[in-house]
């Protein structure tokens, strides 16, 4: 034997005594022997450094400086999950999905695993780079901090893919939280507050030696890519364990929602006996050509629903009402409480919506609260404990003027909120329009946060986010914590945001309503910022899914002379107040006004490559069959109810072929 061969030998042994050890729980081998091995492997990799191999068991020790995390854009989107409390919420959600497929409907239950989000892609069989979830369409490499996790596979073993992207939770174990803070309070060091921040703060560790000594576990659920061959959620957990990844047998595949609540059930009052902490159930629709039926709402995929368990409760005492204002000047009432743990953090802040919750709980200032997590992430008064209201309490009086420029705030009949209508003059309205206009979702611009903005405001430097493209690295490097490369990165990501398109600069502006999706829409309709101001109210409405509410807004923000003035700015500024020439030819009106429903297994394009030839065409997207759709475009193996009801509408139906034909 060579020694190439010997090397690539003891790799295979160590490879598989890790998925024994980790993935079936089952070693074959002493700790002793498997240290010799690896010993033994590193000696003859160090000596031997043409044979290196990045994907070596040896490479799980880490030792890669990160000092920067890469973005990287997902190649398919990671969408967060709807929330259900209840019986009735999975029944209501049971409703929509039989209206919107045919046949019976199973579903995979999986136990929600409370960690940080992980995508990790494989290119024949290893591991190329690991990316945190982010916000869903984009998020950071940290390849070389996975790598040193053992339920994560660096090589496949079986039939897999030759690429495809598979998704889990990055978790750390109760009994290894519990071993980490045992070291960190002898060495008189604060201890974790909880499993679930630990994990998530491991990943963004500059040294993935430091991430080597913390007891990670990669849990695995989903697997995404093109031609997987794999047609049920069921099937691809199964895959997924004998490829090599560690997937928790809990998940069961059942054929009710009476069986999902069993389930549901039975891991409420077992979840503590687990070796992590779990925070509720996934139920998802089985088969993946269903879930290709339901498709997505603009955040989470219909096909899929998150059960929370109870929020866990406490009480505490609320010292004082203080009042936020938003960018739009929206303000929020914010309750200031002795601080209290609950669910692993220690909470001191709770919202307070509006002044009408205020009055709703009748809450006062010295109160006894009892304060529980919304969905266990953003904690909420949900009550007041009378017997022990002080005596001398009085009712709570909602603010009349502007806590930051003293301006009389203003509610619109119909609306919860009150605001603070100094619009160009309320230093955190001015704040939070350019915090909102640098974000990832909007201009994305590198090497400029939330704090330096506000420097920049203070120091007089910026009084609007067209200010941002006259800035120098001269005029930025006197700021606190900056130095002349951090004042080039900045400089140099306002100049790369003049290439954002569109779309995302007309969110940017921070026109009150207009999220990403109307944003989106808009671009699409109006196709420039020239023509979308020049749009009256009644011209706004008729755009798909745009209400009164949305048109007003839009047509208040351009009525502005400030607002107009800033725009004539940004296009001076070379930034993208118009889709781009090269977008424009891929798009039409052909199908402008018309309703679609897609259904079926297609053959020359994929159904989203089919969505998005309707809507680049001036068509709408619609999930069901109603006496609005214009036709249906079917497939193969479409279902028979659907070829009913639009039978019995007369909705004219078309195949692949003449529809494809249809466009050209």
């Amino acid at each position: 034997m060579n020694i190439e061969q010997k090397i690539n030998t003891l790799r295979e042994e160590l490879r598989q005594h890790n998925y024994n050890y980790y993935i079936l729980d089952n070693p074959t081998i002493e700790d002793f022997e498997f240290d010799m091995k690896l010993k033994q492997l590193q000696e003859l990799e160090e000596k031997y450094p043409e044979f290196y191999d990045e994907n070596s068991p040896t490479q799980r020790v880490g030792g890669a400086i990160t000092k920067n995390f890469k973005t990287v854009v997902h190649d398919f989107r990671m969408y967060s999950l709807d929330n259900s409390y209840s019986k009735e919420d999975l029944l209501d959600w049971e409703t929509r999905i039989k209206k919107m497929v045919d046949g019976e409907v199973q579903y995979t239950c999986e136990l929600k695993y409370d960690g940080a989000s992980m995508n990790l892609t494989y290119e024949n069989g290893k591991l190329v780079r690991a990316v945190t979830r982010g916000d869903g369409v984009q998020g950071d490499e940290v390849t070389a901090n996975i790598k040193t996790i053992n339920t994560v596979p660096l090589q496949l073993k079986g039939d897999f893919p030759k690429r495809f992207d598979i998704r889990g939770e990055i978790i750390l174990p109760i009994s290894g939280f519990v071993e980490m803070n045992k070291e960190r309070i002898s060495n008189g060091e604060e201890p974790y507050r909880n499993p679930r921040n630990t994990a998530s703060g491991s990943l963004k560790l500059q040294d993935s030696a430091e991430v080597a000594k913390r007891p990670l576990e990669c849990l695995l659920y989903s697997i995404k890519g093109n031609n997987l061959k794999i047609s049920t959620q069921f099937e691809g957990l199964e895959k997924a364990r004998r490829w090599g990844f560690k997937v928790p047998p809990e998940a069961k595949l059942v054929n009710s929602i009476d069986e999902v609540l069993n389930y549901i059930n039975h891991w409420d009052k077992h979840r503590h006996e687990l070796p992590y902490e779990i925070d509720g159930v996934v139920v998802k629709v089985n088969s993946l050509y269903q879930q290709d039926e339901l498709g997505f709402t603009a955040k989470a995929p219909r096909w899929a629903m998150a059960y929370k368990f109870k929020a866990e409760q406490v009480s505490t005492r609320l010292h004082e009402i203080t009042y936020q204002v938003g960018r739009t000047g929206a303000i929020t009432p914010v309750a200031n409480l002795e601080p209290v743990e609950l669910a692993g953090t220690i909470v001191k802040r709770a919202s307070l919506h509006n002044a009408d919750q205020i009055e709703k709980l009748d809450i006062r200032e010295g109160d006894e609260v009892f304060v529980e997590k919304g969905g266990e992430i953003i904690p909420k008064i949900i009550s007041v404990d009378l017997t022990k209201r002080p005596p001398d309490s009085s009712p709570t009086e909602y603010i009349l003027t502007c806590p930051e420029c003293d301006t009389t705030l203003i509610r619109v009949e119909g609306e919860a909120k009150h605001y603070c209508p100094n619009y160009n003059g309320c230093p955190p309205q001015v704040i939070g329009r350019i915090q909102h206009y640098i974000s990832r979702k909007a201009m994305d611009i590198e090497g400029l946060g939330g704090e330096t903005v506000a420097l920049l405001v203070k120091e007089k430097l910026i009084s609007n986010y067209s200010d941002l493209y006259e800035l120098t690295v001269q005029e930025v490097i006197p700021l606190e914590r900056m130095a002349q490369k951090s004042a080039e990165n900045l400089i140099n990501g306002i100049e790369a945001s003049r290439q954002i398109p569109f779309e995302r600069v007309l969110f940017a502006l921070g026109i009150r309503y207009v999220g990403e999706t109307v944003a989106k829409k808009l671009a699409k309709h109006y196709k420039s910022i020239d023509a979308l101001m020049a749009a009256p109210i009644e011209g706004l409405i008729a755009v798909d899914e745009i209400g009164d509410r949305i048109a007003e807004s839009v047509v208040e923000f351009f009525a502005s002379e400030e607002n107009k003035n800033i725009i004539a700015r940004l296009k001076n500024f070379g930034v993208q107040l118009e889709i781009s020439a090269e977008k424009l030819a891929n798009q039409t009106d052909k199908l402008s006004g018309k309703s679609i429903v897609v259904s079926g297994v297609f053959e020359s394009v994929s159904r989203n490559e089919l969505k998005k030839l309707i809507e680049d065409n001036g068509g709408k997207v619609s999930s069901s069959i109603s006496s609005k759709t214009s036709f249906l475009v079917a497939g193969d193996k479409m279902g028979p109810s659907k070829l009913a009801k639009a039978e019995k509408l007369n909705v004219p139906i078309l195949t692949e072929e003449s529809f494809l034909e249809k466009l050209k």
